[in-house]
């Protein structure tokens, strides 16, 4: 499969009120280094809701120039309007992404059909590969596994990012949809039931802190290096914890500050970490290793 592993829904770096492109395009690069195997830019960790078109847009055209073909860029280009998760789609077509990652639409709750009909006119709007965002705690809509397997015969919608934590949906959309269909986890803690349930990777928030070790992770599963995986599981449990101890991605962002990547800066109505949220991931990351 063309996505798999792990996979860092990124950060958006600001500074002076815009995006530190910058500082941008330098964590994209130092994620490729640290072996992150995908990157998917203005996601929910990226703050697409509150950037504006022209700055998603840019994000995107971005995070392709930086890493340059050397790992797989799923743009983020969902929309609760249609025409809008279209333009969006082609836009990321046109710069060179390699996926989009297209969420539920989220507010206006569309029935089952209604979800079909606004992935089809996506998917058929370019030929660029979709992975379907299923997150119900976001979008308050829930992506059936009916409705995904009807998905997955359009020939471009490839594959699912699951953040249902119900970690009986993967194997059942397996059945369903088929074992080529490609299921990557949207919950970093469950990665190993997700993957013993036939996902293939995480589209991770904590592989923004700990690109290495989440990547070693996945590496391990794939060379069913049972002992390592277990190891690197356990180890990064309390990371995973730390990066939901406040609303995302602010404690993300308190983490890559950390290790000096970027300002911790949020925009609202995302805040800054409290000083216990602070205290809290400082000590998940000493207790992974990454800093001292």
């Amino acid at each position: 499969m063309m996505f798999k592993g792990s996979l860092t829904a990124l950060i958006t770096p600001f500074k002076n009120g815009g995006i530190d492109e910058d500082g941008f395009q330098a964590f994209v690069d130092w994620q490729i280094v640290e072996g992150t195997n995908g990157l998917v830019p203005v996601g929910t960790t990226g703050e697409s809701p509150t950037l504006n078109h022209e700055e998603h847009k840019r994000v995107v055209e971005m995070c392709v120039e930086a890493a340059g073909g050397r790992v797989p860029v799923i743009a983020g280009a969902g929309s609760n309007s249609t025409d809008e998760a279209v333009e969006f789609t082609k836009h990321a077509k046109s710069v060179g992404a390699d996926g989009v990652l297209s969420v539920a639409p989220y507010y206006n709750k569309p029935s089952q059909e209604g979800l079909y009909q606004h992935f089809k006119a996506v998917a058929e709007s370019t030929d660029i590969p979709v992975i379907v965002y299923n997150i119900p705690g976001r979008s308050i809509v829930d992506i059936s596994v009916e409705t995904m397997a009807r998905l997955a015969k359009i020939p471009n919608i490839v594959g699912v990012k699951d953040a249902t934590a119900d970690l009986a949906r993967p194997l059942a959309t397996r059945v369903a949809a088929g074992k080529d269909f490609c299921q990557l986890s949207g919950e970093d803690a469950t990665i190993a039931a997700f993957l013993a349930q036939g996902g293939v990777g995480c589209i991770s928030v904590t592989s923004n802190v700990a690109p290495k070790l989440c990547s070693e992770l996945h590496a391990a599963w794939q060379a069913k290096d049972m002992e390592t995986f277990d190891t690197l599981r356990d180890r990064l449990l309390p990371l995973h914890d730390a990066m939901f101890c406040e609303p995302s991605p602010a404690p993300a962002k308190y983490g890559a500050s950390l290790l000096g990547k970027c300002d911790p800066k949020v925009r609202l109505p995302i805040t800054p970490l409290t000083p216990d949220g602070e205290a809290t991931v400082r000590d998940a990351m000493v207790h992974c290793g990454l800093i001292n």
